[in-house]
């Protein structure tokens, strides 16, 4: 039986970088099994959007259950996670309380909760500002009270995907996320990057990487880009892990190539994935 690997995708993103990845597993022998999360996508649960990461954390386990039933095709102790971006931080939080993943990868992981806590994403950003976590709070409390009021709104934005509508003086990750998300690249029918505010305050309780350490005896890959604004968060996730880990750094790319540029870190994968399940 071949190894089962689960590829699932973070908020905002729900066909093509989970697609590539299980194809180029799946052209490598592996089982590949993707999914749209709880509140996206062509899944069910309200309100549409919502980001919830304990919600995202139980539907990975949900996934790996899923994957234990399939007596014949997949061996049950050799299930591996590989996720992206957000979702790189979820499997994360999954797979320090869940024993049957064997082995994880991620690709440009990020912890919500943090970018919420610290007010941006950047390395820079490395501690809680009360006046982000206040404003988050309050945006997440005046938005409930509106929807329970009604009428409904349609959520904000996360992002604008125009790159034509994003001024020159815009932090360069969201220039980069349109540049991905306003173009072939990135675009999907069933996704549109709107977030509700009610997602704020379940982020602000939320941390992916506190107990990375409990992965260990099971081996941890974690890939990013040399030019990602995020690579901190990988680098910091894999240095508080135990031993087997491995910090991979692709040079040249950004937090949104790797989502379809497999050039490097396809190989890798294919290569940690055989080794270890």
């Amino acid at each position: 039986m071949s190894a089962p690997t689960k590829v699932t995708f973070p908020s905002f993103m729900l066909n093509k970088p989970p697609r590539d990845h299980a194809r180029l597993l799946s052209k490598a022998g592996f089982y590949a099994l993707t999914f749209d999360a709880e509140y996206q996508g062509e899944s069910t649960g309200q309100p549409r959007g919502l980001e919830d990461p304990h919600q995202r954390v139980e539907d990975v386990k949900a996934a790996v259950s899923y994957l234990t039933t399939l007596e014949g095709k997949v061996d049950p102790e050799r299930i591996g996670v590989l996720w992206i971006c957000a979702s790189g931080g979820y499997t994360s939080y999954a797979a320090q309380s869940d024993l049957r993943i064997k082995a994880l990868a991620t690709v440009s992981a990020a912890c919500v909760g943090r970018m919420t806590r610290n007010g941006g994403l950047h390395a820079e950003n490395n501690k809680e500002l009360p006046e982000a976590i206040a404003g988050a709070l309050q945006a997440a409390g005046q938005w409930r009270t509106q929807e329970a009021r009604g009428p409904h709104s349609e959520a904000p934005p996360m992002f604008s995907s125009d790159i034509t509508q994003i001024p020159d003086d815009v932090d360069t990750f969201f220039k980069d996320a349109a540049a991905y998300y306003g173009t072939e690249r990135g675009k999907h029918p069933r996704s549109d990057q709107r977030v509700p505010p009610s997602s704020y305050d379940l982020m602000v309780c939320y941390d992916s990487f506190n107990f990375q350490h409990l992965i260990s005896p099971r081996p941890l890959l974690m890939i990013a880009g040399s030019k990602a604004q995020t690579l901190h968060y990988s680098a910091t996730a894999v240095a508080a892990a135990r031993e087997p880990k491995e910090l991979f750094i692709v040079e040249g790319k950004n937090h949104f190539d790797l989502y379809d540029d497999l050039a490097v870190s396809g190989p890798k994968l294919v290569e940690f994935f055989g080794k270890n399940l």
